[in-house]
C-alpha cells in the first residue's frame, strides 16, 4: 500500500471531525456581523500557540475591563477578539480603541477556544498578547500576518 500525498488542510479537517470538536467552518456559522478582519484557520492556530506561550510568561491581559484599562494606559500587543460573543455591545468599542492607538487586532471564531488557549475553563471574549523575548519569533510571525490583513471600512 502506498502513501498518497494529500492536502494538509484536508487532513486537519478530518482530524478535527474525528476528535469530536467543532471544525473551523462550523464555528463560522455563529460569527457576529462586526467580526472583521477574521483570522484564517492557520492564523487562528498560530495565535492559540502564541497565547499559550504568553500565558506561561504571564504576558496576557484577558477580559474586556482589564484589556480596556491597559489599552488606555498605553500597553502594546496584539488584541485577539472572539467573533461569537453576544451581545456585540459588550466589546464593540475595543476595535475603535485599537485603531485610535494603532494596535493590531484580529477576530477568531470561538470564545470557548480562546479561553481554553489562555488556560481557563471559562470562555473569554478578548485577550491582549504582549510581546516577550521568550516567544518573540511566534509573536512577530502572528503580528506580521495580522497587520497584513485589511481593516474593515
Amino acid at each position: 500500500m502506498t502513501k498518497i500525498k494529500g492536502d494538509p488542510e484536508g487532513q486537519e479537517v478530518q482530524a478535527e471531525a474525528c476528535s469530536g470538536e467543532r471544525t473551523y467552518h462550523e464555528l463560522l456559522v455563529n460569527l457576529n456581523p462586526i467580526a472583521q478582519p477574521l483570522a484564517s484557520r492557520r492564523l487562528t492556530r498560530k495565535l492559540y500557540k502564541c497565547i499559550k506561550k504568553a500565558v506561561k510568561q504571564k504576558q496576557i491581559r484577558r477580559g474586556v475591563k482589564e484589556v480596556q484599562k491597559f489599552v488606555n494606559k498605553g500597553e502594546k500587543g496584539i488584541m485577539v477578539l472572539a467573533g461569537d460573543t453576544l451581545p456585540v455591545e459588550v466589546y464593540c468599542h475595543l476595535p475603535v480603541m485599537c485603531e485610535d492607538r494603532n494596535l493590531p487586532y484580529i477576530y477568531i471564531p470561538s470564545k470557548t477556544d480562546l479561553g481554553a488557549a489562555a488556560g481557563s475553563k471559562r470562555p473569554t471574549c478578548v485577550i491582549m498578547v504582549k510581546p516577550h523575548e521568550e516567544y518573540q519569533e511566534a509573536y512577530e510571525e502572528c503580528l506580521e500576518e495580522v497587520r497584513a490583513l485589511p481593516l474593515p471600512m
